[in-house]
């Protein structure tokens, strides 16, 4: 196929992994810039816009079939622009369960990880006992990763490019993660869940909505490690720091499962399968 694939191009973002998992597979892809959709021809079998979190733009109403990747319904801001916009699309696709749920013409696909980009850097030595490469965000994850810091000084706690990302992981026992879930839509597993898992590392994650981390097949102390609250976090993180062949069990295993099933290549090969079933491309 021939795509043109709408997102305002970032280092890192979402929309450059899909790009990349489509010309793997063998498709030409022409990245285009939301605000410049009116310029686009109608000269392509697809056009996909990957939700980046500007809703001030639409693909206009001539480009068909087009699609929709969405990422932000969690978001009561980005829902209402979402629930609006994604009722013009031949075919929706959403990170989240809840969300394709809700929504016409919608599937489900989750996010997923680039192996060349978040992948296994090499066998360099263990540098951190805890990694977390992002914002320290709002309460409670601020204080979270402010005790850490005081706990584990020896740690990668801040922001840092997402090349470098990996290799950050990869130097840490423990890759750590919090996300928000205040919203119903909140079944999503973020793309920190499976970098982490991507790099190598032990994943140490606060569990979500019930059932949404197995609804993609991971389990919990066998893929990742669930935590509950502040107290059972720091409980399971002295635990794992010092019991690395468990760790090293978690984490082999954890990397297995996203290279066999949670690549970008393969959310790409799902949409196409879509495509092909539900609009005959």
């Amino acid at each position: 196929m021939k795509i043109a694939c709408f997102f305002n191009q970032s280092p890192g973002t979402i929309g450059e992994y899909f790009r990349r998992a489509f010309t793997s597979l063998g498709h030409r892809v022409d990245q285009v810039n939301t605000a410049q959709a009116d310029q686009c021809q109608d000269a392509y079998d697809l056009y996909l816009r990957v939700d980046h979190g500007d809703y001030t733009h639409d693909l206009p109403e001539r480009l068909h079939p087009r699609a929709f990747y969405v990422v932000d319904a969690h978001l009561a801001r980005s829902w209402k622009h979402i629930q609006r916009q994604a009722a013009r699309y031949d075919i929706v696709f959403c990170a989240q369960q809840s969300a394709a749920q809700r929504l016409a013409r919608a599937h489900w696909v989750p996010m997923g990880c680039d192996p060349e980009i978040h992948g296994t850097r090499g066998d360099g030595p263990i540098r951190y006992n805890v990694a977390f490469v992002g914002n320290d965000g709002g309460i409670p994850r601020k204080l979270l990763l402010q005790e850490m810091r005081e706990r584990y000084p020896n740690s990668f706690i801040g922001r840092a490019p997402y090349t470098q990302m990996a290799r950050i992981y990869h130097e840490a026992k423990i890759g750590f993660h919090y996300i928000e879930c205040t919203s119903p839509l909140q079944d999503m597993v973020s793309m920190r869940v499976y970098e982490v898992l991507a790099s190598g590392t032990m994943l140490l994650a606060n569990k979500l909505q019930d059932g949404t981390f197995e609804a993609v097949g991971f389990q919990n102390r066998r893929e990742m490690v669930w935590y509950r609250s502040p107290q059972e976090l720091f409980e399971l993180l002295q635990y794992y720091l010092t019991h690395e062949s468990e760790r090293e069990a978690i984490a082999r295993a954890g990397h297995q499962s996203v290279m066999a099933k949670h690549t970008y290549r393969h959310r790409a090969e799902r949409i196409v399968d879509l495509l092909h079933k539900e609009l005959g491309l």
